[in-house]
């Protein structure tokens, strides 16, 4: 950890906890030292979910990007599936003084409202398909999955009485309401989802493709592909949406309670995992059965919330927890005396965890965000390493080093850019601390803290040999 990075990091580690306001407050006077570039966007309404879609430009300063949110409202307007255009501004571009005069009220001009969906309930998850991060799935309140193609979506005008969007396609195979779970395969187009119903569901987007051949060609075939597109009686009858419909293709079950997060393993479109209510790591292989391969009893000492398998090294596994800790499993020796053996818990939040996910770009690195209003960096190589800059700040959790503290309220989602690295886009949904809406922060940490101490000692050098140069 170098120095200054994690001590005063606006509400840092150890002694008495600021209010959120001064803790806001210090973060803020930090912003100049500690970030290459920040945008803050005010949302009228809350979003639960942020994701990056695909790159639409390059230029000499800044790149042009694809941004997925959602608008969770009071009724008054429609919820919606919001694609914006972002522009990203690249590293070292920014000048210091800048990013830190933004009005908290005020919108970025860094990011465009592109298109509005009106969608059929309110958005609590939304994940972009790899192979094609124009097509997104979204996770509301009922059974289904919703399928979009954003790009050939109509632009819609939310206005109170508008007709819902169509999806394009909707997986069904939950008997009861998957709220929260939701992933996409990195090799094949595979959606994984679980519900309240305590099983995990497996779907190909591919399915669609064969099934309306086969709809086509053996419609007196009842036991046919073509069932894959007929209406479905699963879910409740008021939560109906219209559109193409698609079955699954496993239904897994082994939770005792609702399963919260899911994720594939990032080489293969068969084996995932899931974390559940019910305090359970399940690692599963879809070649094998609907059995559990792996079930990890008390992987967290509470309910789980969020899992993410490392796409660098498929051994590890992070998983984030209501009793406010992260922690890194090594699947070759999940379990010791019949509970979780992780390799590490990492301790840095005073909340629930809500997400947590590996850094496209370095291997030992990843985030997590919590109901603290906290998004912390950490490098699990850097624990137990001895470290001058630990004696600054002697409380900093072991591999913390970087604390985003410029959220006020609950961070529920981020997600790091993958076209732009170390440039993070999170989200809070702010209704608790302010009386509504939410707030996007897109930012990216000063670049010397996380290159290797040698390169920024270089760089410093050359930088006062410059100065005293000038000076000469």
């Amino acid at each position: 950890m170098k120095e200054g990075r994690v001590g005063g990091k606006g509400g840092g580690g150890g002694g008495a906890q600021p209010s959120v306001d001064e803790r806001y407050t210090q973060w803020k006077s930090l912003v100049p030292v500690l970030y290459d570039w920040l945008a803050n966007h005010n949302l009228v309404w809350p979003s639960l979910s942020c994701r990056w879609g695909p790159q639409l430009e390059q230029a000499t300063y800044k790149n042009r990007q694809r941004l997925y949110l959602s608008e969770q409202t009071d009724g008054s307007v429609p919820n919606t599936l919001v694609i914006a255009n972002c522009e990203v501004v690249k590293p070292r571009v920014a000048a210091a003084e800048h990013i830190s005069q933004f009005n908290e009220e005020a919108r970025s001009p860094f990011v465009k409202k592109f298109k509005t969906i009106i969608h059929p309930g309110e958005v609590n998850r939304i994940r972009e398909l790899p192979q094609n991060s124009k097509i997104v799935a979204t996770h509301t309140d009922s059974p289904d999955v919703l399928i979009w193609d954003v790009e050939s979506q109509p632009n819609r005008h939310a206005v109170l009485g508008a007709s819902e969007s169509c999806p394009d396609l909707i997986l069904t195979g939950h008997q009861d309401d998957a709220e929260f779970a939701l992933a996409m395969c990195q090799t094949e187009p595979f959606v994984l989802s679980g519900g309240k119903d305590k099983s995990v569901v497996l779907w190909s987007i591919h399915d669609h493709i064969s099934s309306l051949a086969a709809d086509q060609s053996a419609t007196k075939s009842p036991g046919s592909g073509a069932a894959n597109t007929k209406q479905s009686k699963l879910g409740v009858d008021d939560k109906r949406v219209d559109g193409p419909r698609v079955h699954a293709r496993g239904v897994f079950q082994g939770h005792e309670d609702t399963v919260e997060d899911v994720q594939f393993c990032p080489s293969s479109s068969q084996e995932f995992c899931s974390v559940g209510d019910d305090s359970c790591l399940i690692l599963w292989d879809a070649r094998s059965g609907s059995a559990p391969v792996t079930k990890v009893e008390k992987a967290h000492n509470a309910d789980l919330h969020c899992v993410d398998w490392s796409p660098h090294d498929t051994h590890f596994i992070l998983t984030g927890s209501a009793d406010n800790s992260v922690r890194m499993f090594d699947r070759r020796n999940l379990t010791s005396g019949g509970v979780g053996s992780p390799v590490h818990t990492f301790e840095g939040h005073s909340a629930a965890v809500l997400c947590v996910q590996w850094s496209p770009h370095k291997c030992s690195v990843f985030g997590s965000s919590a109901e603290d209003g906290i998004l912390n960096l950490w490098d699990y190589e850097g624990i137990g390493k001895q470290n001058p800059a630990r004696t600054k700040a002697p409380n900093a959790p072991p591999g913390l080093f970087f604390r985003h503290a410029g959220h006020r309220d609950k961070v529920v989602d981020f997600h790091w850019n993958v076209s732009d690295p170390w440039t993070i886009v999170s989200v809070s949904d702010d209704g608790e601390s302010t009386g509504g809406g939410g707030t996007l922060q897109i930012w990216r940490m000063i670049d010397l803290i996380y290159r290797s101490e040698e390169e920024v000692l270089e760089e410093l050098d050359k930088f006062k040999v410059h100065l005293s140069e000038c000076a000469s």
